[in-house]
């Protein structure tokens, strides 16, 4: 095995617990560059500043793969407390550099993601909604609250990321480091579902539109199946880590690389690539478009 595998070739000196594959790690990498790129040109083409949210998320886990490639070749030189270093300053993945558990399980770009998701709909009820509101919550606020939700969400991750440690042994401390992680995407879940009670009340206004005659209005509708369709992906990761450590390290799933590319990464990237091909910037082009500066709204009389 080890003289097959690179990155178990010492085993008294590596950070993984499994022979990871080199070309699939390539193959996300190039998918994840891909995307990226078209993110990066869609966010210039159609002059929308709020983009680089999901350029960072797509760049996040680009630089995730990369990172995990060097892993591979020289699994003996990047210590968990280095790749920890490189999760909080680039906003990658902890779990591409380390076979620690917890770290497989760090992810800031799903967050970036679901954080644009909140930010392109309040666009949508300022765009789409005669009063702006959403609940009796106005567009620019909903924005705001959402993405604070998505940040709290990822704080407690963090939190219980950091606490855990490089170690493998099923411990107190690290067991309760679990715990935390596992109450900060559950917290991130919970937002989800909040967020899919005004989507829907979004769509029910949008539908009654549509049967009045409203001009225009139809045209965001494939818009909004692409949030439902994102958030079902993030979704189906969150369901994914709460079952990777419901039995704490009595799962065998860190230690089987297909479950972290089919249920991780693959869902992380459709969502990235829907968001390519029905992006926000082609349904709500132009500058009137963009939620307007508190500036703005005193002067028209909004706040």
């Amino acid at each position: 095995m080890s003289a097959k595998c690179p990155a178990l070739a010492d085993p008294a000196h590596t950070e993984w617990s499994l022979c990871p594959s080199t070309p699939a790690a390539i193959l996300f990498t190039v998918l994840f560059a891909l995307t990226t790129v078209v993110h990066l040109s869609q966010a210039i083409y159609y002059k929308k500043i709020y983009c680089w949210v999901i350029v960072g998320s797509a760049f996040a886990q680009t630089i995730n793969y990369i990172c995990r490639i060097i892993s591979i070749k020289h699994p003996n030189t990047l210590s968990p407390y280095a790749a920890w270093f490189v999760i909080i300053l680039a906003s990658t993945d902890y779990a591409m550099c380390s076979a620690n558990p917890m770290a497989n399980s760090t992810q800031i770009a799903p967050l970036f993601t679901n954080a644009f998701v909140y930010m392109v709909m309040g666009r949508m009820v300022w765009n789409y909604i005669p009063n702006a509101k959403l609940y009796r919550v106005t567009a620019w606020r909903f924005s705001t609250y959402f993405v604070v939700f998505d940040i709290f969400a990822l704080l407690i991750q963090v939190i219980g990321a950091s606490s855990s440690g490089a170690s493998r042994q099923a411990n107190q401390k690290v067991l309760n480091a679990i715990h935390i992680y596992m109450g900060g995407i559950a917290v991130q879940q919970f937002f989800i579902v909040v967020f899919f009670f005004f989507a829907i009340k979004f769509h029910r206004i949008i539908l009654e539109q549509v049967r009045q005659g409203v001009h225009g209005v139809s045209s965001v509708l494939p818009l909004l199946y692409a949030v439902y369709a994102v958030l079902l992906l993030i979704t189906t990761r969150i369901i994914f880590r709460l079952i990777e450590y419901s039995h704490g390290f009595k799962s065998n799933i860190p230690d089987h690389e297909a479950y972290q590319y089919a249920l991780d990464s693959v869902p992380m990237l459709f969502a990235l690539v829907i968001l390519n091909f029905i992006h926000p910037g082609r349904i709500m082009p132009g500058k009137e478009s963009d939620l307007p500066s508190r500036k703005e709204r005193r002067a028209e009389g909004l706040l």
